[in-house]
């Protein structure tokens, strides 16, 4: 087993994700099965009681695992199926320490960082390291490993002890360190300031460290004596010394790292033997990816109606999967984001400016979007805004909340349970939306419907069904602690309101669709988690060609097998033209 560590210096948010994932995407074009490990300093247990705000979106894997989205990077760019054990935090390995301590597993000794919390990090790094993460179950040959937040952070200085014994563990000739580092370039001068990087460096060989590699983040790219000086104070070689510069397009990362010879760099240093009759098609896959996404020309716009609008990295599989749908149906995406609470009545007494904007972005965009989301803060906009796509035969898709947001205004409006609502946020006559039976809400963290379960069809006469490539059901997966109330299925059915996907107990409502309109569908489960590139989810697909007016012809053409995104898309160019690269890691 060959492990490959990725840390970050000077500062967070570095890109340590997007170089992890690429290093793993170059390896996997070789033919090498890869997996990845990322690790988180903080003490929570994992990321599920996170605030959007406060570390972005929750990551939901297949076990059912709430992880840092960087977890859906490796899985989007590997193609791959990590585990809840692929993340790791100090909440994780104390509490593991902890309960053997209490089992008596250390016979009296005193528990200490070290050597037990160190021992507990590399034994745990060691056996998730060697799951399989691909369907033909094969272990791994190569672990990459990314160490959140910053050397000469406080918190994570047990993981960096711990991986200083891992590089003798295991062996140098199968331990790799590659650093990234901030070179920053003021205005003034825009010379490319080496500096930060050289303490950085300067650090993490203090701690007993030493990078094999350094990648220099930066906005344009450096000089060679930039490169050289940094090579020489880090006491690496100059063409060991990689400018990762600022991009448009998240897929040209892999490609730049390649051009900067890194397999090379990596076959050596890990004495990696090339596969036999190893297939270079993914990274062909991925240089047509960039092209098709650099010449898109017409445009879609679609509407985030959300509460976290400020912060994208609250959405990043939405948006993903929303890119990598545009880019299917050959358009160019633009995402409006719209503030839930500025489409609300009070926000027009109190801003009227911001109210009538708000109307005006949404009124003019081709598709609407309601995620998913907890608590009641910019439920009634959404409420508005779906009632506005459904009575105006706009597309619309909600993932979640906006499922139940969905059926909220449904029994408003058209059942005409005017004060319906959500056991979640009232507690009203007709709760349209309960409190799912076996959720404890003693306990915050893990304890909602999670993870990967089956949704069956129980019809023929479904848009979606026929977008999934009319299978007679799916596996998503799911996150949420709420649920539509099965007695009223009935009303909402002869009112128009078909709940075409269920729960294999026919108890729980997964899909809803609407009749006589263009597209309006709401799922329960948050199918931009198995979104891929060449891969995009079926929901995501619907609402792109319904607002670009292209459903009903492709509906038209589906087969009984479900087109694979190269057979459509390798004419057309792709959607990723203004996405900033590095938003979080």
């Amino acid at each position: 087993m060959k492990y490959i560590l990725v840390t970050g210096g000077v500062i967070s948010g570095i890109g340590k994700g997007i170089i992890s994932s690429s290093i793993g995407t170059i390896l996997r074009s070789y033919g090498f099965r890869v997996t990845s490990i990322k690790i988180d300093p903080y003490i929570n247990i994992d990321a599920g009681t996170f605030s959007p705000y406060e570390h972005g979106e929750v990551f939901v894997l297949d076990d059912g695992g709430e992880v840092d989205l960087d977890l859906g990077n490796y899985e989007r760019f590997l193609d791959i199926t990590l585990h809840r054990d692929n993340n790791i935090t100090t909440g994780k390995i104390y509490q593991y320490v902890i309960d053997k301590e209490r089992r008596g597993d250390y016979l009296g000794k005193t528990v200490q960082v070290v050597p037990h919390i160190t021992d507990a990090i590399q034994e745990w790094v060691e056996r998730v390291a060697r799951v399989s993460v691909d369907n033909d179950k094969t272990e791994p040959d190569i672990c990459i490993i990314e160490l959140g937040g910053t050397i000469g952070d406080i918190e994570s200085m047990s993981f960096v002890e711990a991986f200083r014994q891992f590089q003798f563990r295991v062996k140098r000739e199968n331990f790799c360190l590659v650093h990234v580092s901030l070179v920053p370039q003021p205005n003034a001068t825009q010379e490319h300031k080496t500096k930060p990087t050289q303490h950085s460096v300067k650090e993490l060989r203090g701690y007993g460290l030493s990078p094999d590699l350094i990648i220099c983040r930066s906005a344009t790219p450096m000089t060679l004596s930039s490169k050289e000086k940094v090579a020489m104070f880090c006491q690496v070689d100059k063409d060991h010394v990689i400018c990762m510069p600022d991009v448009k397009t998240l897929f040209r990362v892999p490609l730049l790292l390649q051009e900067n010879g890194m397999f090379n760099f990596l076959s050596t240093r890990l004495n990696l033997t090339l596969k036999n009759n190893y297939d270079q098609s993914l990274m062909i896959k991925w240089r047509e990816l960039i092209e098709r996404s650099e010449r898109q020309l017409d445009e879609v716009v679609i509407a985030l109606v959300g509460k976290y609008t400020a912060l994208e990295d609250a959405y990043a599989s939405v948006l993903k999967a929303l890119y990598h749908a545009a880019l299917f149906c050959n358009r160019k995406l633009n995402i409006r984001f719209v503030h839930a609470t500025d489409l609300e009545a009070n926000t027009k007494k109190e801003d009227p400016v911001k109210y009538h904007e708000a109307w005006q972005q949404l009124c003019s965009a081709h598709g609407v979007l309601v995620p998913g989301g907890f608590g009641s803060r910019g439920v009634e906009g959404k409420i508005a805004a779906i009632e506005w796509a459904r009575t105006k035969s706009k597309p619309f898709l909600g993932i979640c909340l906006g499922l139940q947001c969905a059926v909220i205004e449904f029994a408003r409006h058209v059942l005409q349970y005017k004060r319906a609502n959500s056991s979640e946020f009232d507690k009203v006559e007709h709760q349209v939306v309960i409190e799912m039976p076996e959720h404890n809400p003693g306990i915050m963290g893990g304890t909602m419907r999670l993870g990967r379960r089956t949704t069956y069809f129980v019809t023929d006469d479904s848009i979606l069904k026929k977008l999934y490539g009319n299978v007679d059901s799916i596996d998503e997966r799911h996150r949420h602690r709420y649920e539509v109330n099965p007695a009223y299925i009935e009303q909402y059915e002869k009112a128009g309101m078909k709940f075409v996907g269920r729960s294999d107990d026919n108890e729980r409502m997964e899909i809803l669709e609407l009749e006589n309109h263009p597209y309006f569908v709401a799922v329960q489960y948050h199918p931009e988690y198995i979104s891929r590139p060449l891969k995009p989810s079926a929901p995501y697909l619907g609402l792109i060609w319904a607002a670009c007016g292209e459903l009903k012809n492709v509906l038209t053409h589906v087969t009984k097998q479900q087109p694979t995104a190269p057979d459509i898309v390798s004419k057309s160019p792709g959607p990723f033209s203004h996405v900033s690269l590095f938003r979080h890691t």
